[in-house]
């Protein structure tokens, strides 16, 4: 049996003086694992140990696809490009085989653990660790008659919650995106610590935040099988839109009432939010536009609008999404804030399918905020961002 042993080598060059610098590992290693390392310059060097491999390749997600070179001692080694600053899962394949790397956590993303490497962003902080005070997340199950079964949510509580016991909180209920879970907002984006360092600076008030599993299946339906049939057919939409209304009824008849019944929360739909990333912001649409009875704060993030954007044609505020848009003013009226948010370098259709839709909602004197993430592309780095300026803008 084949023994593959992998190393992943991130390098890069510090500029100061015009000198190297040391290569640091990443913050997402195992404990004692020397690679991957990064460095200022966000540089990648990959190196497997693969010694009977005939080829190897380098798959970053939202990045570079490259041949690995073999070494005379086994290894395969290539080295990238700098990456931009973020989060990025990568895998490894040798002779046809996706593996993972051992020399990091596991990840879930793409529907399954995957190895991941953070380039640090220059100078940035407002994601990572700081000497403030820190919130808790909480691990939580919820029984759900939607579904028959008891679900999985994780919920951040603001620093002081244990010890303010007679404050109650606002709710933003926040989404992962598609092949990714509940675990995505706290293990890939730090999200947690975004929110320490927005409530230790002020900036934001102390708020709730459940991160709940968004694939969903109603009791007694049966897994579909989509098995050749491609991403648009008829199956694959009905698959989607049976999965969308189940969620919809979860969260708006399960999680809803069972966050409110257990945690100290302001349960009125002026207190309470909702925002998502890709799936989760096409979820996110979906909840709120049904439900402007339970939400008044609204954020899509690279997802925003569902299956109209991804689509070809403008908004109808009139019939879209049951005529909500129709009036301007009823609508400010009830939703506080409407969020969109795009990476500059995401794919052309979601790109260009956001654009549309902020232009629609302008033709129609919506009010809302129109976000873009400079140079990130549909990746965690564009969410984290959209996150740290979407909450001070809650409540």
């Amino acid at each position: 049996m084949r023994c593959f042993v992998l190393a992943v080598v991130l390098v890069s060059v510090f500029c100061a003086a015009q000198e190297s610098g040391t290569f640091q590992p990443s913050t997402t290693n195992v404990w004692g694992a020397e690679y991957p390392r990064i460095d200022s310059a966000g540089r990648v060097e990959i190196r497997v140990k693969a010694p009977d491999a005939t080829k190897v390749k380098l798959n970053f997600w939202s990045g570079p696809k490259l041949d690995m070179v073999k070494q005379s001692d086994g290894f395969w080694s290539v080295t990238t490009q700098p990456l931009v600053p973020g989060f990025h899962y990568y895998n490894v394949n040798i002779d046809g085989a996706d593996v993972a790397d051992p020399g990091t956590h596991a990840y879930f993303g793409g529907g399954r653990p995957a190895s991941a490497v953070e380039v640090p962003e220059p100078g940035s902080t407002y994601y990572s660790i700081q000497d403030v005070p820190h919130g808790a997340v909480r691990e939580v199950w919820y029984k759900s008659k939607v579904t028959g079964t008891w679900r999985h949510a994780l919920v951040y509580l603001p620093p002081d919650y244990e010890k303010q016991t007679k404050i109650r909180y606002p709710v933003l209920y926040l989404q992962h995106g598609g092949g990714e879970d509940e675990t995505g907002w706290v293990r890939q984006a730090n999200a947690n610590f975004i929110l320490d360092n927005l409530i230790a600076a002020k900036t934001c008030k102390p708020l709730i935040v459940v991160m709940a599993y968004g694939y969903v299946r109603r009791a007694g339906q049966a897994l579909p099988d989509l098995t050749g049939k491609p991403f648009g057919s008829p199956e694959m939409l009905k698959a989607m839109q049976d999965m969308a209304s189940a969620f919809e009824d979860d969260m708006t008849q399960a999680l809803i009432p069972f966050i409110d019944s257990t945690f100290r929360t302001l349960s009125d739909r002026d207190h309470r939010a909702m925002a998502g990333l890709s799936m989760g912001g096409m979820q996110t649409f979906q909840v709120t536009l049904n439900h402007l009875d339970l939400f008044s704060y609204i954020g899509g993030f690279s997802g925003a609008g569902g299956m109209l954007v991804l689509g070809d044609r403008k908004l109808d505020p009139t019939k879209d999404y049951n005529g909500v848009f129709a009036d301007p003013v009823v609508f400010g009226k009830k939703v506080h804030l409407l969020w969109l948010g795009v990476g500059t370098n995401e794919p052309e259709r979601m790109r260009a399918g956001l654009l549309r839709l902020h232009t629609s909602l302008d033709e129609a004197k919506i009010q809302h905020t129109f976000y873009e993430s400079p140079g990130t592309d549909h990746e965690w780095q564009t969410w984290r961002r959209d996150l740290k300026e979407l909450v001070p803008r809650l409540f």
